[in-house]
């Protein structure tokens, strides 16, 4: 919704492992890499270099975007030189690492995203300017491919990965994604400096973040504001506006600590009615309450100036809805998140309850329109959170949502950074 300012949408973190759901005149869209901004006309998409590429399932998605009549090339769409390469080794260690008996399971994906940032940090990795040289790219895999077959056949019996067929399909794979590779962090603070107005597109959120997040149950990369800034090129100071996203409700995927969790019909209901399946796997996302002590974390953590809400049209048909204001700890009230996973799977949510609307708020693009209950909830959610709500989503397509007018005269004249909160 937010492109449409934007002469420029960058992502800076994450891979393949988390999808957006983007509903366009009812044409429903899941873009797991390729930025938001592609379906807009003269704005151009970034994947930065924070972000983990897998060039397969980067080039699948830009084949089916092109199937539907979306101009997706390599001038519309850039690919930073220093984002590291998914290769399937990669795949292949995080699948056998999460069936191994005795691990906690932390629900991956299984598409390598952690194994590839393991790789980075340990500069081992293959970046997307190496992948160009094939040389290079056929001398990486070999070792490679000796190193992590023997890890896997050791510690989990998996089948070795044939480096000649992998460096076939990967050499191929380079000269299809060729076009779209540049220096992105030149171009980003380049549209900046000419006064070009710059979204960059979080993916995942807060709590699933690799410092901030409900450690060990987290992603692997910098999913808050702070990544960025280091996952994009981009200095800290030329973003003006952080804007947090959080759905009415709570949601959660895998394994986790999870304080409003509804273990109920009401949970099963919010999620039918959410359709709350993850975009890329399809596993059914756990449904709670809202978490005011998480939200206001990361407003804390983000420090966002202003809050969306989504899927407000969710809670449409329930008659209360509690929403957790404070947390109680062995008997005590806390002010602080747990650090310890194991910590916020005790706490006691303090609850206060609020009247449901009972009506329809589907597609309802004015404030004055919603009910006097939605109103009064979204005003509670305002108040207690620390951001002033911006905008407010009442159904999946695009056109389904409501901007507060001093939230639309900001974003259209200044750079801004999204983050998700889940």
């Amino acid at each position: 919704v937010l492109s449409e300012q934007f002469s420029v949408v960058a992502r800076y973190a994450g891979g393949h492992n988390a999808g957006h759901t983007v509903i366009i005149n009812g044409n429903r869209f899941v873009l797991q890499l390729v930025p938001c901004g592609i379906f807009r006309k003269g704005c151009r998409g970034v994947i930065g270099n924070g972000v983990v590429l897998d060039p397969i399932a980067f080039l699948k998605e830009v084949e089916e975007l092109r199937k539907t009549g979306v101009k997706v090339d390599g001038n519309n769409l850039f690919i930073s030189n220093r984002a590291q390469v998914i290769l399937p080794y990669h795949r292949m260690m995080e699948l056998a690492s999460e069936n191994a008996p005795g691990r906690v399971k932390i629900g991956t994906t299984s598409r390598g995203i952690g194994p590839t940032y393991e790789d980075k940090m340990g500069r081992r990795g293959l970046r997307v300017i190496d992948l160009l040289d094939l040389k290079l790219l056929k001398t990486h895999i070999e070792n490679a491919c000796r190193e992590k077959n023997m890890i896997a056949h050791a510690l989990f019996n998996s089948e070795p990965i044939d480096a000649d067929k992998m460096y076939a399909e990967y050499a191929e794979a380079a000269r299809q994604v060729a076009p779209f590779v540049a220096d992105t962090a030149v171009l980003l603070n380049r549209a900046i400096a000419d006064g070009e107005a710059v979204m960059f597109e979080g993916a995942q959120a807060t709590m699933l973040d690799i410092d901030h997040g409900t450690y060990p149950f987290v992603t692997s990369s910098s999913t808050t504001a702070g990544g960025a800034a280091t996952g994009t090129g981009v200095p800290p100071t030329a973003i003006r506006n952080v804007i947090g996203v959080t759905k009415a409700y709570c949601t959660r995927v895998g394994g986790g600590p999870f304080p409003t969790e509804i273990n109920n019909g009401i949970g099963d209901k919010l999620r039918e009615r959410g359709n709350e399946f993850g975009a890329v796997t399809g596993r059914p996302r756990r449904c709670g309450w809202m978490d005011l002590p998480l939200l206001r974390y990361s407003n804390m953590i983000n420090g966002c100036s202003w809050l969306v809400v989504t899927k407000l049209d969710v809670l449409d048909e329930l008659a209360e809805i509690p929403v957790c204001t404070g947390y109680k700890l062995n008997g005590k009230k806390i002010d602080e998140i747990p650090a310890e996973a194991a910590a916020l799977e005790k706490v006691e949510c303090i609850y206060t309850k609020l009247p449901g609307w009972k009506k329809s708020t589907d597609s309802i693009t004015e404030w004055e329109r919603l009910p006097k209950k939605a109103q009064e909830y979204l005003q509670f959610l305002e108040k207690e959170n620390g951001a002033k709500i911006g905008m407010i989503s009442t159904g999946p397509d695009r056109e389904q949502t409501i901007f507060m007018e001093d939230f639309a005269a900001e974003m259209s004249i200044q750079p801004v950074m999204a983050v998700r909160r889940k």
